[in-house]
């Protein structure tokens, strides 16, 4: 990517000749025809062109539409592929809606209908594909910083990291640390193992290997990473933890992916919690698997989530308003409840259902897993909830989350952040489930394993997560559906 000034002026230029380009080509007679021709549409409208003067108002006011809608995109970011494209396709839509509204109300600078629709197709297409050929640009030696907080892992990585390092991250440490040993964070006596829980060993044993860390540039700490991506270009992190707790090691990765940037780690320090991919060149380091869907699959699921969701709340409203209607006279409290879930990365999000136990049910035990989730009998679940559950209906609004992209169709069940906890301590390869956007079910829905059965269901997940692809969800959701078809079927069969 060029940086800086380069990459402004080259992104504006390139987004005004474009515009105008577009503009030139809109205008010529012989294209209108055939485009009138190919779009039914369009076929009543009338073909003309603009001439003389009031073609060079036009386009100066095109040209200056286009150019100030896709001001966001001017600045120097790295970002990933598909958000590139959804972006610039969003400030295009909002550049052809304001061309239109100034046509509306000034006639003399108006386009044909048309016109403006050849226009839009044709920024639709070349908007995204300039600021994609610009923002990748000729192949370079990678520019990598290392982000951790194990003083021994981050000189070691300095020293045998493949790729070119310009400086590391991390919280300040002692002198005893930038020698090589290790401090327990709540300053206790130095320990050889790093006091806490370790990702997968740490290498403060070879202290010795790599410059001391007052010799490497220090960018500062965890939370600047964001800004050290954009102000330095950054197209790699590389890491250096020495556990993998929910803020630091899996924000990191969070911050990575929202940007695009490509994340190394130690093939010995993935620590069972980290997808990887193989990568020629890296040596004994491996590519963590941000987004492990390639983008096109992504799209195309992504595509498909928003066709199922919407079709679903449309098909589906009835029986939600009959739900919500049950639900008000059977108990006491509101018809729908929100719950934290956890997300992508450690993060939570907010998913709601109907609701089906009585108010406050947690208000004693705190968050447990339900009885029936094990075959038993939860006295907190109410008669209309009894039958929801068991009909799986009281997920219903989830599909809302799926339209606002919090979650997938087909996914690992989000849990909740206190259970999810819990889970790990039975699981250790749990949070290999974070890499993954949460799912309505999933391989371990349609295989009844429960939060019962941590790890029966985290193998299922991994399974999912090894072997997916827009095929495999639609298996899954065949499957889904003809379990809660049998399922109404028998409750409505019992009564």
């Amino acid at each position: 990517m060029a940086s800086g000034w380069q990459y402004r002026i080259g992104s504006v230029a390139g987004v005004a000749l474009i515009a105008t380009v577009a503009l030139s080509v809109a205008n010529v007679p012989v294209v209108q025809r055939a485009f009138v021709a190919v779009v039914p549409l369009f076929s009543d409208h009338h073909v003309w062109s603009i001439g003389g003067t009031r073609l060079l108002v036009t386009l100066v006011l095109t040209v200056g539409v286009v150019v100030a809608a896709l001001l966001p995109l001017y600045k120097p970011q790295p970002r990933r592929i598909l958000d590139t494209i959804a972006l610039s396709q969003k400030r295009v839509l909002t550049a052809v809606f304001a061309l239109a509204t100034i046509g509306y109300f000034n006639w003399s600078v108006r386009l044909p209908r048309a016109m403006l629709a050849m226009i839009a197709l044709t920024l639709f297409v070349a908007i995204p594909a300039w600021f994609l050929l610009i923002s990748t640009g000729p192949e370079r030696n990678s520019r990598a910083v290392v982000v951790g907080t194990d003083p021994g892992e981050i000189r070691y990585v300095l020293a045998t990291a493949p790729i070119t390092i310009l400086g590391y991250l991390s919280p300040p440490f002692d002198d005893r640390e930038d020698r090589g040993e290790t401090v327990v964070p709540d300053g206790g006596e130095t320990t050889p193992d790093g006091g806490r829980a370790a990702l997968a060993g740490s290498r403060t044993e070879y202290g010795d290997i790599g410059p001391p860390l007052d010799q490497v540039r220090h960018f500062g700490g965890l939370s600047r990473l964001d800004d050290v991506l954009v102000e330095h270009d950054i197209d790699t992190v590389v890491l250096a933890f020495s556990d993998a707790d929910r803020g630091e090691f899996f924000g990191t990765l969070d911050v990575c992916y929202d940007h695009g940037v490509s994340v190394l780690v130690h093939r010995d320090h993935t620590g069972g919690v980290l997808l990887t991919e193989e990568r020629e060149g890296l040596g004994e380091y491996a590519e963590v698997a941000l987004e492990p869907w390639d983008w096109q699959d992504y799209l195309l699921k992504r595509l498909f989530d928003v066709a199922f969701a919407g079709a679903a709340l449309l098909v589906l409203a009835p029986v939600i308003a009959v739900i919500a209607v049950a639900i008000k006279p059977d108990s006491p409290g509101p018809v729908l409840y929100a719950q934290d879930r956890t997300a992508g990365f450690g993060g939570t999000f907010t998913v709601y259902k109907f609701r089906s136990m009585v108010t406050d049910a947690e208000s004693e035990t705190g968050a447990t897993v339900s009885a029936e989730d094990s075959g038993e009998v939860d006295p907190r679940v109410t008669r209309v909830g009894y039958v929801l559950r068991r009909t799986h209906l009281d997920e219903i609004p989830q599909l809302w989350a799926i339209l606002t992209g919090d979650m997938s169709v087909v996914g690992p069940r989000p849990e909740r952040p206190e259970l999810d906890d819990d889970m790990q301590r039975e699981a250790y390869d749990w949070r290999k489930r974070w890499f993954v956007k949460p799912g309505l079910t999933g391989l371990a829905q349609i295989n009844d394993a429960t939060g019962h059965k941590p790890v029966e269901k985290l193998n299922w997940d991994v399974e999912y997560i090894r072997n997916q692809s827009l095929g495999f969800d639609l298996k899954i959701v065949i499957r889904q559906l003809w379990i809660v078809l049998t399922d109404v079927l028998g409750l409505a069969s019992r009564r």
